[in-house]
């Protein structure tokens, strides 16, 4: 059974840093597409960020794009989101999720396993 789980998440102040972890157990997923999406309680979940099983290619939400990085280590079986320059509205829970497909997608419905979320505040 695949398991997604998320470490990293915390309080930081408006302009700096933090890396998100998210761990894969259960087989490896060195050839699945994974993802980071965030969410604010009454609104969608929005996607963050995405990369191919080998970490060759990314996409990016445009809310974030030029501020966070998204990165694997298959040796690990983890994925990391690096996000910088932060901001208040940044504030989320926010989710890996994995696809049983090598396809980056900014459609939430289509991945199959999801974890259960880290909280990232972003204090002004």
């Amino acid at each position: 059974q695949v398991r997604l789980a998320e470490s990293g998440g915390g309080l930081v102040q408006a302009g700096g840093s933090l890396r998100l972890s998210c761990e894969v157990s259960g087989r490896a997923f060195s050839g699945n597409a994974m993802a980071w999406f965030r969410q604010v309680p009454g609104k969608v979940r929005e996607f963050v960020a995405g990369i191919t099983g080998s970490g060759g290619w990314t996409q990016y939400g445009d809310s974030v794009k030029g501020r966070v990085t998204i990165s694997r280590d298959n040796a690990k079986n983890t994925m990391y989101l690096q996000m910088s320059s932060l901001k208040p509205e940044d504030t989320a829970i926010y989710y890996c999720a994995g696809r049983n497909y090598n396809g980056v997608t900014q459609n939430r419905s289509v991945y199959d396993y999801w974890g259960r979320g880290t909280q990232v505040t972003v204090a002004s």
